[in-house]
């Protein structure tokens, strides 16, 4: 199964770098007030690339964050859970008959 991954991930690696060698012409990106961004295309896709990896992980955060605090929580109730001992209850009486 590594085997079957590490292929997957060599082919991905191989057609990004085959894709980065063919998109070596520049092109020119207009921005907002008249900005405008000349570079190879390969190198926007890239910082577009970053951009939304940074977005995703800013966006996840939150949601990290609480989990992290939910983890912190159980393991203090789990602690605590194992600290305190066990009450043991008498099973009930038969009934006299």
């Amino acid at each position: 199964m590594k085997l079957i991954v590490w292929l997957i991930r060599a082919l991905v690696f191989v057609l990004l770098l085959v894709l980065a060698i063919a998109n070596q012409q520049h092109a020119t990106l207009n921005l907002l007030l008249g900005y405008v961004w000349q570079a190879p295309l390969i190198l926007i896709g890239l910082a577009f690339f970053g951009a939304g990896l940074g977005a995703g992980l800013v966006s996840s955060l939150p949601a990290m964050v609480r989990l992290k605090l939910e983890n912190g929580r159980l393991r203090r109730d789990l602690r605590t859970a194992r600290e305190t001992p066990a009450a043991v209850s008498e099973p009930p009486l038969p009934p006299i008959v």
